[in-house]
């Protein structure tokens, strides 16, 4: 097992970390990501945290779904807390989990049972004398360096392994600033990938089939993050005034544009984003 070493994080990878902070307070699961809602609900339909759970599940049956027959050997790259890991487990694959996130180790071996091996490191730094017949990126492909990742998926694939991308990817290049502008380009991507050997075999655009989590997430905060800030501003307005003078200058310096580019979340990846599962293979002579 590798150790982590200590990396500068960028300013839109920490927003989307406390928003992962967010979401698995609200969701109570042993999943981190989106979920797939395989009917999209109705505008009047209410969206509940049950209903997510289901997408969730629904999820990682669609991930299955493009795994190829025959694959074996899997590396989870950004396995959270080992939800899609232990899904995949228990369905016969010999996985593994990556991640450079002490915490995530924690509650991955918990959900697993001790039963995967899990690699506390980066991807970029991770050294593997064997090699796999598909590696995962569920959600994860953002964190990574596009010629950091087309590079390690090659070097850690076997003769014409795969390269499974799932994640949200930006086909708007201008976008390059705001919540989800650590998203790569989707052209950059396939460029990367391309240069190394890997051919394009499968892809989805789910966009729609995640969006209403987007709402889902957005509708919880407003009703209980944003109520319960009010209150408790109310009462520190009312106890002590100078301290409400200080946090309510800190808070429009500092969070007032982060809080409502988040409330705006599904017009921003609507304008500039789309969710994309993609199927790569490495060629024999690359």
């Amino acid at each position: 097992m590798q150790k982590s070493k200590l990396i500068r994080i960028p300013k839109a990878t920490r927003y989307q970390n406390a928003a992962i902070d967010y979401y698995m307070g609200l969701t109570k699961s042993s999943y981190l990501h989106y979920g797939y809602w395989e009917e999209p609900p109705a505008p009047e339909e209410e969206l509940t945290l049950t209903k997510l759970r289901l997408a969730q599940e629904a999820y990682a049956v669609k991930l299955f779904s493009f795994i190829p027959e025959g694959t074996k050997t899997l590396l989870d790259v950004g396995c959270g807390i080992g939800g899609n890991t232990k899904y995949l487990c228990d369905r016969g694959f010999a996985i593994e989990g990556l991640a450079p996130d002490a915490l995530q180790e924690q509650r991955f071996i918990e959900n697993t049972q001790g039963k995967v091996p899990f690699h506390l490191t980066r991807f970029e730094d991770f050294r593997q004398d064997k090699l796999y017949d598909l590696i995962l990126f569920s959600e994860s492909s953002q964190y990574i360096a596009v010629d950091d990742l087309a590079q390690g998926a090659a070097r850690l694939l076997g003769k014409d392994g795969y390269l499974l991308i799932a994640d949200m990817m930006r086909f708007d290049p201008k976008y390059q600033e705001g919540i989800f502008s650590n998203c790569h380009v989707r052209e950059e991507l396939k460029i990367a990938l391309e240069k190394v050997g890997f051919t394009l075999i499968k892809t989805e655009d789910i966009s729609q089939s995640i969006v209403p989590t987007l709402d889902l997430c957005v509708s919880n905060f407003r009703t209980f993050g944003i109520t319960t800030g009010k209150y408790i501003a109310d009462v520190i307005k009312i106890a002590v005034p100078p301290l409400y003078a200080l946090l309510n200058w800190a808070f429009k310096r500092w969070l007032d544009k982060p809080i409502i580019e988040g409330l705006a979340a599904r017009k921003i990846f609507e304008n500039h984003l789309c969710y994309e599962i993609q199927l790569w293979q490495l060629s024999v002579n690359s």
